[in-house]
């Protein structure tokens, strides 16, 4: 599901502070109930190979910049010190009828919507200068992070594949928009653009995902971005075809599948997958959207998955679904209770945004910015994103807890633990974490956002009798790092 000011620096100013105590108008508040907070060493879950986003829509307005300021953009995202992020999603557009341009794509969502293809028609020749902005940024990323991980993904073939000759969809959005007739055709197209990539850039992407929220009803003819239905069935068609060429295409790219916009519908799919009996071979990655999803879900796809034996990832999500209506920093905080709720329950590899950067709101991106003059603005959803992508790196992995609103990590050497605490509530919660399964321990250091605070290094906590009591304030995401 898609929705949809100029430079900044980190914040990181220390300030005197002891964080069991209740301090300025948190007195006046009642905080919950106290909870202890076991934290088990033994409880190991996945291993986190990243964070990151999408390229598109962002990355094909950016990619127009001028470098300097496309630079400290990518800075903020990929930086060790920024958001670290190490995984990216090109899109493969599918192109729209050039009758359709400056139209119906654009509505609602801008310029942006309009991702360019590759291949006009059936007669004509690859067009490889297309889609300019979306690989400079691409190229940018893997310039400047080495261990970048790319996957290609179409949210719709060629719009001169399609029945309704729309690439925003079918006439009927719960009908199938793909031609039957270019089922091999979409494949070769997919896999003519990887090569491409490999041959000339050296980027291989690590796989391939021809599907995008496919089974959904709302991609329709006319309207305001790719999509294209696939319902189960057709999807097997389509992967037992793309799987064989892919393997005669000498690539390393495997294939992931299949992107659906919620949990119902991807344990859906997945059960059809299963029935077929051929198609989790066939596939290098599990791929799901948590636009929706509930706690009992987030267990059937993990134990779904977990049968596959494949690698997961929650590759695209956003502030829908949240458990009340919010904005700002509370909108923030609920996106990152899902977080938490995703990696805890459900228990993928990696955990992606849809979009990075946003015109006109404070909930969807991560920075606010204007496409047209090249200025941007650092809003909290970044810092509120940075508490976990910043401190949780590539090769942690995640522990276990019995409470909701904590994530818990510990490093490959395990001598550090990472432990980040939501509360996206009005009022204090008090979290006494229980660490006596590690070696004895006497400081944490802390980082919090607040309403008042971006990824504020506060001063060092002491942990007494292997417990570290923590009042956190109310609308806050507090991150302890403890040697």
């Amino acid at each position: 599901m898609k929705t949809p000011i100029k430079r900044s620096v980190f914040s990181c100013i220390t300030l005197l502070f002891f964080p069991f105590f209740v301090f300025g108008q948190a007195k006046q508040a009642i905080a919950h109930e106290t909870e202890i907070v076991k934290i088990d060493s033994g409880s190991i879950g996945q291993t986190i190979e990243g964070w990151g986003s999408s390229l598109c829509w962002w990355a094909g307005q950016i990619g127009n910049w001028d470098e300097s300021g496309m630079d400290r953009v990518i800075d903020l995202f990929t930086s060790p010190e920024g958001l670290n992020m190490n995984i990216f999603r090109y899109n493969i557009g599918g192109g729209d009828d050039p009758s359709h341009i400056d139209g119906h794509m654009v509505k609602g969502k801008g310029k942006r919507a309009e991702m360019e293809g590759f291949l006009a028609s059936e007669k004509e020749p690859y067009n490889w200068n297309a889609d300019k902005a979306q690989r400079k940024v691409m190229l940018k990323i893997k310039e400047k992070r080495p261990d970048v991980v790319f996957e290609a993904f179409s949210n719709s073939p060629p719009y001169w594949m399609t029945y309704s000759g729309c690439s925003a969809g079918h006439i009927n959005p719960n009908q199938d928009n793909l031609k039957p007739a270019y089922y091999e055709a979409f494949c070769d197209y997919l896999i003519t653009v990887c090569k491409h990539y490999k041959d000339n850039y050296g980027v291989e992407f690590k796989t391939l995902e021809p599907f995008n929220e496919s089974t959904s009803s709302y991609w329709n003819y006319l309207g305001s971005q790719e999509g294209c239905h696939f319902s189960p069935e057709t999807q097997i068609k389509i992967i037992r075809i793309l799987y064989a060429k892919l393997q005669a295409a000498g690539l390393k790219t495997k294939l992931s599948a299949s992107d659906e916009t919620n949990l119902k519908s991807t344990i859906k799919v997945l059960n059809e997958y299963e029935k077929a009996g051929d198609i989790f071979e066939k596939l290098g990655q599990i791929n799901t959207h948590t636009y929706s999803g509930t706690k009992e879900e987030r267990k059937e796809v993990f134990r779904l998955v977990t049968a596959t034996g494949k690698e997961f990832w929650q590759s695209e999500t956003g502030p829908m679904g949240l458990p009340r209506a919010a904005k700002g920093l509370e909108n923030n905080l609920l996106l990152a209770q899902k977080m938490f709720d995703d990696l805890n329950q459900m228990q993928p590899q990696a955990w992606i945004d849809w979009q990075l950067m946003e015109e006109n709101n404070h909930e969807w991106g991560l920075l606010k910015c204007n496409f047209k003059t090249e200025e941007y603005q650092i809003i909290k959803n970044y810092y509120v994103r940075m508490q976990i992508t910043r401190f949780v790196k590539q090769g942690y992995s995640i522990l276990k807890t019995d409470h909701e609103n904590v994530l818990v990590a510990l490093n490959p050497q395990k001598n550090e633990l990472v432990i980040a605490l939501n509360n996206s509530s009005h009022r204090p919660e008090k979290f006494v974490l229980d660490l006596s399964d590690f070696p004895v321990l006497s400081i944490a250091e802390l980082f919090r956002t607040s309403n008042s605070e971006n990824c504020k290094n506060i001063a060092p906590s002491k942990i007494k009798n292997n417990q570290l009591e923590y009042l956190a304030p109310e609308l806050s995401i507090s991150t302890f790092i403890i040697k």
